[in-house]
């Protein structure tokens, strides 16, 4: 997640069927005559933790960082790239300039499903400068990754199309993600819902909800209360993570957060257990945002909750 204004260092069925049903059975007549939307695998957190020790290996051997115009970002972006192109997926590496700099965006496609309407997905990759990033954002970019190889894995067949990302710089101000919607001119409208995961794994997590959006904010908050987790609108990450770009471009957001340097509260630790009066990421931006820096059941949950948006939203 950016920096927010003090730390950053930029800117930001009923008649016909009931009679039918008579004769064959209320269970016969909903297996004949409603679609099944198939339902979302459980996500191995243990593939998960794979790619963000990865990502912990690839900071370490670069200077313990994986930020923008770094060698360790770029080697980021090749590690998901293999991963995403032996599952069978599209990818392009868009390119562009920040801070003197290269950077780079991470796109792939699944084939298939309406491409005028599109559901994206994505994650920002880079770190800052003094740390390797591990929960910001590896823990989203490595949450959506397996997810996105669940997709291969299951051979979903999604009626809409379905588009991942990994965005360059956004800890300067949202500028990969900026520079894509910048770039999209009129496909602008084919992308019928953009979902954003920045910090899924924090260590003293919170199950926060973007709120932007009735419909897909539903679908998040329906599926924790089926495991009866509590959830609040997110507000520590308002215009700070890379849902900003296209909710100004008039794009449906949603997503999860599970907190950064805000301090839980009593009735938030009563809730979600943790330590009231500590910050859900006491190593927000710095060096000990390390592999070590993860809760396991936050991670799991949330990357299970990312798996049912995508299942249902795309079918």
């Amino acid at each position: 997640m950016s920096r927010s204004p003090r730390m950053r260092r930029a800117a930001l069925a009923a008649g016909a069927a009931t009679a039918v049903a008579a004769l064959l059975g209320t269970t016969a007549v909903a297996q004949a005559t409603a679609p099944r939307t198939q339902s979302a695998p459980d996500i191995p957190v243990a593939g998960i933790k794979a790619h963000l020790d990865k990502l912990q290996s690839i900071a370490d051997a670069n200077g313990g960082t994986r930020a923008h115009g770094q060698p360790g970002y770029k080697a980021s972006v090749d590690y998901i790239k293999g991963k995403l192109d032996a599952a069978g997926f599209t990818t392009n590496v868009q390119e562009f300039t920040s801070g003197g700099a290269t950077g780079y965006n991470l796109i792939a496609d699944w084939p298939g499903g309406a491409e005028d309407s599109t559901v994206m997905v994505g994650s920002h990759l880079d770190s800052v400068d003094a740390g390797p990033g591990i929960n910001d954002d590896g823990s989203g970019s490595a949450g959506i990754l397996e997810v996105a190889l669940a997709v291969a894995k299951e051979h979903l067949k999604p009626a809409k199309h379905l588009r991942f990302a990994w965005w360059g710089d956004e800890e300067d101000g949202m500028v990969g993600s900026g520079h894509y919607v910048d770039t999209l001119g009129a496909n602008r409208s084919k992308i019928s819902a953009y979902l954003n995961f920045d910090m899924i794994g924090s260590p003293n997590p919170g199950y926060f909800v973007y709120h932007y959006n009735d419909e897909l904010a539903k679908v998040f908050t329906d599926w924790f209360g089926t495991k009866k987790i509590a959830t609040e609108w997110d507000t520590e990450g308002d215009g700070r993570s890379d849902h900003a770009p296209f909710q100004r471009a008039g794009i449906p957001v949603g997503g999860l957060f599970s907190g950064a340097d805000y301090i839980k509260t009593d009735a938030q630790a009563k809730n979600w257990g943790g330590t009231a009066g500590k910050a859900f990421d006491p190593c927000y931006h710095r060096a000990c945002d390390t592999s070590k820096n993860i809760d396991d059941t936050a991670l799991h949950n949330h990357a299970d909750a990312i798996a049912n948006a995508v299942w249902q939203l795309s079918s």
